[in-house]
């Protein structure tokens, strides 16, 4: 079995300095055994660590849109930010990616993908994050758990860390799996498991962002 979690930032992401050797490193020493990378508006982080690791990475994105955040999976390149939802979907298809709705319905975060957006969208969505670590109210998880329990729509689960410790704060117990069309079949199987971050964690990200921007 796997225990997945599916929503990791690296210092590739401008709200995150961890170095890709310290996220191998955390993994081994807590028995994640696979991880998503999803950086804000690249892949290359992504690429690199799974070159490096001993176990499964999976290439992904976290894709800014004017309407919120979308995440490609199982990419293989960067797709841009500031497309519209049409087009980055669009995009993620075309590398024959998969589509995961990050922190769905969170009303303390501005880049969630806006709500009508997710219904308008519905049938594009491969999975949903039912359980993301940052997502401060319970209230909102559950109405995320919902959505998919309504439309049928596999549940995921990831961490969203961007520090070091918050690794494996969520995650899915899951079935080893051999590509993209298996890796659904297996998380349609897995269990989701994890707790809450502690929200000022919250204030490490936006730290960390404005020191890179200042640093440039």
């Amino acid at each position: 079995m796997l225990k997945a979690d599916l929503h990791v930032h690296t210092q590739y992401s401008i709200d995150c300095n961890t170095p890709l050797e310290k996220i191998v490193s955390r993994c081994l020493e807590i028995g994640i055994n696979c991880v998503a990378i999803a950086d804000h508006g690249t892949a290359e982080g992504a690429l690199k660590l799974r070159e490096m690791a001993p176990f499964t990475v999976i290439v992904a994105e976290e894709i800014l849109t004017p309407h919120g955040e979308i995440i490609g999976m199982f990419l293989e390149k960067t797709i841009p930010s500031g497309l519209s939802v049409a087009e980055t979907l669009s995009r993620i298809r075309a590398q024959d990616g998969l589509v995961c709705i990050p922190h769905p319905f969170d009303i303390f975060r501005k880049s969630a993908l806006q709500n009508h957006i997710i219904e308008e969208i519905t049938e594009q969505i491969d999975m949903i994050e039912t359980l993301n670590a940052r997502v401060m109210l319970p209230q909102n998880s559950a109405k995320a758990r919902a959505f998919a329990t309504r439309h049928g729509i596999i549940p995921s689960a990831g961490s969203d860390a961007h520090t070091l410790g918050e690794i494996g704060n969520a995650y899915v117990k899951m079935p080893e799996f051999g590509g993209r069309d298996d890796f659904l079949q297996a998380l349609g199987k897995g269990k989701i498991c994890g707790h809450m971050t502690n929200p000022f964690i919250h204030f490490a990200s936006i730290w960390i962002k404005l020191r890179n921007k200042w640093l440039g």
